[in-house]
């Protein structure tokens, strides 16, 4: 079952851009940095689903690049999973552009991973599942 997990946005100040979302009285999660994507992130609920705020901690990382060439703003779309090995499978079989050839954890110990906008009509989309989902031994590195 897929469900919009979460909305990316890219962000120059984590703290300013959670100001705007805290004035409408939500609240923000913890910030939380991802070291191999070389981010900080902050969660925030939104309904069933949640936004996520991405800041760059390097100018090098793919958010800090993004931000260079086109400013703030949307970055991806994340789709909830049950059976990411699976969804992983169908997808490097029917020949989409993946942006890696392994699933990733991120924030929250979740797994995930990018296909590229050239498969997805012009959309970054992230396909997540949750950490604490039991995914099989023969998982795609």
């Amino acid at each position: 079952m897929f469900r919009i997990d979460h909305l990316g946005i890219a962000v120059s100040d984590l703290r300013q851009a959670c100001s705007f979302y805290e004035l409408l009285g939500m609240a923000a999660g913890p910030e939380e940095i991802v070291e191999h994507e070389q981010v900080r992130t902050v969660m925030i609920p939104a309904g069933e689903s949640r936004i996520e705020l991405l800041e760059p901690i390097s100018p090098d990382s793919v958010i800090g690049r993004f931000i260079d060439r086109r400013g703030e703003g949307m970055h991806h779309v994340a789709l909830h999973v049950d059976d990411i090995a699976e969804v992983f499978a169908e997808m490097k079989g029917a020949g989409m552009r993946l942006v890696s050839d392994e699933l990733k954890i991120g924030a929250g110990g979740h797994l995930y991973f990018f296909v590229h906008p050239s498969s997805t009509g012009g959309v970054l989309v992230e396909i997540c599942q949750n950490a604490d989902s039991d995914v099989s031994a023969d998982m795609p590195a």
